[in-house]
């Protein structure tokens, strides 16, 4: 005898609401969702790495820096508003000039005022003073000290000019009257292209050793990390001065420079080497890597293909960060005069005409290159980070 089930309350027998949308049915909805999902499922692993790091802030700003200041090594004689070697003999240490827009309670527009020198016979210093007289507007768009492009063909067009007449020392003139400002941009060239392909040399050798060592093991593994290990027991900076002290002074400034560059890429390569080879070893032993084994592929192949991209968040780290190192030895190197050499121009070149204390203390905007090699320390390591975020695919 089967038991009935008793009488719902009156509040609840009424009939349930139906809870059916009355907007239209649109198709297409689900299909854009699909889409998205679709875009984000198949995207490749760059592109996750894009999307990654346009939501780190910091890095995408650091970046932004780090391309404006690359793109102005290509422009840089448009940029500067003095040539490289123009004297101003005139206007030995000259102090910056302001930039100013209202003369005489009247808008001008950007101009500077010219400078009257004379001789203190007291301190035996030169003083500068602004002729307020008259307005020397600045000019852009113009045509300036004449300039070998690239070393290729002869221009004078500038970004900026000084007016007709007067002068644009926005950070001070050195001990023969050359603008520093235009030397800072000429600098920025050498500087930062010696750092990328000091790292370029150093990740290949890094990449090739580390490589061979991690995939293969055995006597060559002990090898090679015998070999690193001597080159990381000799101090860096002692060993970067005793290698580029025994250069030829008879060589012209393209082959020191490229001289400097193998030795910063020489010394510069055992971290990413080892850190190559502790996760090849890990790696080699994985059920892809056998599989590629046993279908033929070669051991060039097999590192190339199918370890080196399973650690790329490491290497992008290793190479952003090994950037700045190469910039900061250049600098300490030709600081301390056993670098780069006149005539080429860098930021530790003009650093080491600010050694003498007195100079700097009289004329402290000499020590102005001191500014974007900070600047662009703290853009590679921001960027860097950044990288290494988006790179890492637990994160």
């Amino acid at each position: 005898m089967s038991a009935t089930a008793p009488p719902l309350p009156g509040a609840a027998a009424a009939a349930l609401p139906h809870h059916v949308s009355s907007e239209p049915f649109d198709p297409g909805a689900d299909d854009a969702l699909t889409r998205d999902q679709e875009r984000f499922y198949l995207a490749s692993q760059w592109r996750l790495m894009l999307w990654k790091l346009a939501r780190h802030r910091v890095a995408v700003i650091a970046g932004v820096i780090l391309l404006v200041m690359y793109a102005s090594t290509l422009v840089s004689e448009i940029l500067a508003p003095y040539e490289l070697h123009t004297r101003n003999t005139d206007f030995i240490y000259a102090p910056p000039q302001e930039v100013r827009w209202f003369h005489e309670d009247r808008f001008v527009g950007p101009f500077t005022y010219r400078m009257t020198k004379s001789l203190n016979m007291t301190t035996l210093k030169r003083e500068y003073a602004e002729d307020t007289s008259r307005a020397y507007p600045v000019r852009f768009f113009c045509s300036g000290d004449r300039y070998r492009f690239w070393g290729m063909f002869e221009a004078s067009f500038h970004i900026v000019c000084p007016g007709d007449g007067g002068t644009m020392f926005l950070l001070g003139t050195d001990r023969l009257g050359r603008d520093v400002l235009s030397r800072v941009i000429y600098g920025t060239r050498i500087s930062l292209t010696i750092g990328l392909l000091g790292v370029a040399l150093s990740f290949g050798l890094g990449l090739v050793f580390g490589g061979i060592a991690g995939y293969f093991g055995g006597w060559v593994d002990n090898l090679i990390q015998r070999i690193i290990e001597v080159i990381r027991s000799f101090p860096e900076l002692p060993l970067w001065m005793s290698l580029s002290a025994v250069l030829p002074v008879t060589w012209s400034p393209l082959f020191v420079y490229f001289g400097i560059t193998m030795i910063l890429a020489l010394l510069d390569w055992t971290n990413l080497a080892r850190a190559v080879r502790s996760k090849l070893l890990a790696l080699r032993e994985e059920d892809y890597c056998t599989a590629a084994r046993l279908m033929g592929a070669r051991p060039r192949r097999i590192i190339a293909r199918h370890l080196l991209p399973g650690f790329m968040s490491h290497l992008i780290a290793a190479a952003t960060l090994s950037i700045p190192s190469m910039i900061l030895g250049e600098t300490a190197l030709s600081f301390l005069g056993i670098g780069l050499r006149p005539p080429i121009t860098s930021w530790g070149v003009l650093l080491n005409e600010a050694q003498n204390i007195n100079v700097v203390a009289l004329y402290p905007w000499l020590m102005a290159p001191v500014a974007p090699v900070v600047i662009v320390i703290l853009a590679f390591n921001f960027f860097g980070d950044g990288l290494r975020d988006a790179a890492d695919p637990y994160k």
